[in-house]
């Protein structure tokens, strides 16, 4: 016997998504990118990473941005460069850690899009982010500390967040289908987007 399609579901769902984004947000190491690519491949629409997109658009990577101009300088830029990619929806959306944090940011995303927090847990986070040497905040002698202290600080930010999910180690289409599960329950409780 046949496995049922989901395409109808699906098609149904980007539906509803209008012109709005899905927008991963959360800390370095939840897995933004990982499951957002799978998440758009699955959904039929564009990923976009928003922290490969600033280092395309600056001609440097983050690393480097933040060596020569300072964290405040690429706030500034991130912001920009987030609040342009909002206009190309659908698409899915992975956001650097930082990017949520700021107000205007977070209130262009509620305007258009729908916003996922990938939630992990410390240990699970350590794991991942002991793998890239590409952390410009992590570059101290004790990323941990500065890991709880961007836990401490960002938590209940990202809490404000459409919906939740929790990134731990599992195959990554199974928090998809946790995604996907969310997005349709989410959009049962909101008007349909404008076409």
């Amino acid at each position: 016997m046949e496995e049922p399609k989901e395409t109808t579901g699906v098609e149904g769902l980007v539906a509803r998504l209008g012109e709005r984004s899905i927008v991963l947000v959360g800390l370095m190491g939840c897995g933004k990118s990982s499951v957002g690519r799978r998440l758009a491949s699955r959904l039929g629409i564009a990923f976009v990473d928003a922290d490969e997109e600033i280092e395309r658009v600056a001609a440097k990577s983050i690393v480097e941005i933040f060596a020569d101009h300072g964290e405040a300088y690429f706030r500034d830029g991130e912001r920009r460069v987030i609040a342009r990619l909002l206009g190309n929806g659908p698409q899915v959306l992975a956001t650097g850690g930082g990017a949520f944090i700021n107000p205007e940011t977070r209130a262009k995303i509620r305007e258009l899009g729908i916003s996922i927090w990938l939630r992990a847990e410390l240990p699970v986070l350590m794991r991942r982010v002991a793998k890239r040497e590409t952390r410009p905040l992590l570059k101290t002698p004790d990323p941990e500390a500065v890991m709880r202290d961007l836990i401490a600080r960002r938590h209940p930010v990202y809490a404000e967040a459409d919906i939740t999910l929790e990134s731990r180690d599992v195959p990554h289409d199974i928090i998809v289908n946790e995604a996907l599960a969310a997005i349709r329950a989410h959009l049962a409780l909101v008007p349909p987007a404008p076409a």
